[in-house]
C-alpha cells in the first residue's frame, strides 16, 4: 500500500510539474481561464439574484391583493354593523384582523427580500468591476511581458550573428556597380533625347505664340472701343459712329482722324 501511494505522490508531482510549464508558456489560456471560471460563477449568481428577485415580486402582489381584500372586509363589517348583524360583522372583522397580521408578515418579509437583493446586486457590481480592473491589470503586465521578450529574443539573435559590413563587401560592390550603370545608361538617354530638341524652334514658336496673343488681345480691344498702348495699358475710347453727318462736331472729327 505505502508503494502505491509513493507513485500516487510521484505521478501527481509529475502532472504538477507539467501544469505549471503549461501555464508558464501560456499565461493567456490560463487568462481565458479564469476568465471563463469568473462568467460561470456570475451566471450561477445571477440564477440566485433572479429567484430572490422573483421571491419580491411575488410578495409584492400577495401584498396587493391582501390589502385590496382588507378594504373590503372594512366595507362589509361597517356595512353588517349598520344593519345589526352584530354575529357577522365580528366574523369578518376577526378575519380582517388575522389577514391584517398575514399583510404585516409579507410586508416584513419584503422588505428583508429587497434589503438582500439589493446588497447582493452590489456586491455582484463590486465582483464584476474588482475582477475587469484585474484583467486590464494582467493585459498590461503580460503585454509588458511580450515586449520584454521580444527585446532580449532580438538580443540574443544579433549576439548570434555577429559581422561587420566589411564581410559583404562582395555583394555590396555588385550592387553598386548595378546602380552605376543603371545611372549612365539612363542619363546618356536623356541626354540624346535633350540634343535631339531644336531649342531655336521652340523659341520661335514661343515668340510667335505671344504675338498671336497681342494680337488677338488688340483686336479684343479694339472691338470694346479701348485703344491698347504700348505698356499693355488699356485706355478708353469712344466708339466710332457710323451714322455721322455733316453736323458732327469738331472734337468727334478729331477723334475719328
Amino acid at each position: 500500500m505505502g508503494m502505491f501511494s509513493r507513485i500516487g505522490r510521484l505521478v501527481r508531482g509529475f502532472f504538477g510539474l507539467f501544469v505549471s510549464g503549461l501555464e508558464e508558456k501560456n499565461p493567456e489560456a490560463l487568462m481565458d481561464a479564469a476568465k471563463q471560471d469568473f462568467r460561470n460563477k456570475m451566471a450561477l449568481y445571477n440564477q440566485a439574484l433572479a429567484r430572490m428577485a422573483g421571491i419580491a415580486e411575488r410578495l409584492k402582489s400577495q401584498i396587493k391583493q391582501k390589502t385590496g381584500r382588507a378594504q373590503e372586509l372594512e366595507k362589509r363589517i361597517l356595512a353588517n354593523h349598520r344593519a345589526g348583524n352584530l354575529e357577522l360583522a365580528g366574523s369578518l372583522a376577526r378575519e380582517l384582523q388575522e389577514l391584517r397580521d398575514d399583510l404585516q408578515h409579507d410586508t416584513s418579509e419584503l422588505a428583508d427580500t429587497e434589503e438582500a437583493y439589493q446588497n447582493n446586486m452590489r456586491q455582484a457590481k463590486i465582483a464584476q468591476k474588482e475582477f475587469e480592473e484585474k484583467v486590464r491589470k494582467l493585459e498590461s503586465q503580460l503585454s509588458q511581458v511580450r515586449v520584454k521578450e521580444a527585446q532580449a529574443e532580438a538580443a540574443g539573435a544579433l549576439s548570434n550573428v555577429a559581422f561587420k559590413v566589411g564581410d559583404m563587401g562582395d555583394t555590396m560592390k555588385t550592387v553598386e556597380d548595378v546602380l552605376n550603370k543603371r545611372y549612365e545608361q539612363s542619363a546618356g538617354k536623356a541626354r540624346v533625347a535633350r540634343d535631339m530638341v531644336d531649342t531655336g524652334a521652340l523659341a520661335e514658336k514661343e515668340t510667335e505664340r505671344k504675338a498671336l496673343e497681342q494680337n488677338a488681345l488688340a483686336e479684343f480691344l479694339a472691338s470694346q472701343g479701348i485703344a491698347a498702348t504700348a505698356g499693355n495699358e488699356a485706355l478708353p475710347v469712344a466708339a466710332p459712329n457710323k451714322d455721322l453727318g455733316p453736323a458732327q462736331t469738331e472734337g468727334q472729327k478729331t477723334i475719328g482722324g
